[in-house]
């Protein structure tokens, strides 16, 4: 980010005896001007170098759209510039990663059946290739349509940690219950009847939610540009985007709500709502942030719900040595009152929410809806 000097500081007026401080704060971002097709994507961009409508009171406009039209008024140009429409998939691509979104899920279902009818050395294979299959739909459904990053030069969730959440849930509570109870003193088979079972229907719905969630970031990104468009000033424009964004993100959640009795009905597993629900609110939310172009947070939220995951593991074993018993003394009081989903809901939950004030802050700026080489 360039320094904007005295001219772009909220807090200071232009320098007195400036006859024309527009045209120094041309200067200053002519490159922004010059690239940009139209003046939403200059008020766009001064908004991300920290210019707000308080700003532009003292170039004596009356908000940063209204400074922006100037600026692009003032760039010279050959001829003008015709304002592209608002992008939109084509029908076929639209097709296209709506089926891409619908494939983790189909194959999950498909896998999961595969496991439940083998037996022996056969259910190994088929839980190996339908994890592998799984995995490989997972990646071309974020590779394409609303769920991408490919055109961010910031990569995406990290994969590493999202791969440990999601075996979490499918490996986690049943060691968790089997460590405190003395074990586990076999490895997973699969079956309800093993020492450390399996909770495969929130994996299920997790895999079958990767549709509605890139349903609802589609909803967002393209209503939030229409929005924009819309707006004649920055705080109108958040004001606007707030309320869009908690509503997406709610209509993400009734879709999951829906699934995980289904899904838990249909494989005959207990009820898993808080842990499946908390998990997914957080990958959506860092997914989410991911699209736009932020991935700081996304990272380190995803980074501390994995370490306390992981210590809560670990106290149960260390607790085994000698003289050490009291590690794992937290962990079994909150297992006993609420048993051993409480840890996994208790640390996705609490990224969930820091993520979600993040996002209301960061994803109501007019800057993260900017075409992605306009953007930070």
């Amino acid at each position: 980010m360039s320094n904007l000097g005295e001219l772009d500081t909220p807090g200071r007026s232009p320098r007195r005896g400036a006859g024309d401080p527009v045209k120094a704060l041309l200067h200053r971002h002519r490159e922004l001007c010059e690239r940009a097709v139209d003046p939403l994507e200059i008020a766009a961009g001064l908004e991300a170098h920290g210019v707000t409508d308080r700003t532009a009171a003292r170039f004596r406009h009356r908000d940063v759209f209204s400074l922006a039209e100037e600026l692009y008024a003032r760039v010279p140009r050959d001829g003008d510039t015709p304002r592209p429409a608002t992008p939109t998939a084509a029908p076929e691509a639209r097709a296209t990663w709506a089926a891409l979104t619908l494939l983790p899920g189909a194959l999950c279902a498909v896998a999961l059946t595969a496991v439940r009818l083998t037996h022996g050395e056969m259910r190994l294979y088929a839980a190996a290739a339908g994890t592998l299959a799984v995995a490989l739909a997972l990646r071309a459904a974020l590779r394409r349509g609303p769920l991408s990053t490919a055109d961010r030069t910031a990569p995406g969730t990290p994969a590493g940690r999202t791969c440990w959440l999601i075996g979490y849930v499918l490996l986690g509570d049943g060691l968790l219950g089997a460590a405190l109870a003395g074990g586990p003193d076999d490895l997973p088979d699969g079956t309800p009847q093993s020492g450390w079972p399996l909770s495969t229907a929130p994996v299920l719905a997790l895999t079958l939610a990767c549709a509605p969630a890139a349903w609802a970031t589609h909803l967002f990104t393209t209503r939030a540009r229409r929005r924009l468009a819309a707006s004649r000033g920055l705080e109108d424009f958040a004001a606007s985007a707030r309320p869009l964004l908690l509503g997406c993100f709610a209509l993400f959640l009734c879709a999951l709500t829906a699934m995980v009795p289904l899904c838990a009905a249909a494989l005959d597993e207990p009820l898993a709502h808080p842990h499946t629900l908390t998990l997914g609110a957080l990958l959506f939310l860092a997914r989410l942030l991911a699209t736009h172009g932020f991935t700081h947070a996304p990272k380190v939220m995803l980074t501390a719900t994995v370490t306390a995951q992981a210590t809560a593991l670990a106290t149960v074993f260390a607790a085994r040595l000698p003289g050490c018993a009291a590690l794992s003394t937290p962990v079994e009081l909150l297992t006993t009152t609420w048993g051993p989903p409480a840890v996994p809901t208790l640390t996705c939950g609490a990224a969930a929410l820091a993520l979600l004030i993040h996002a209301t802050r960061k994803l109501t700026r007019a800057s993260a809806h900017t075409p992605p080489e306009q953007s930070r």
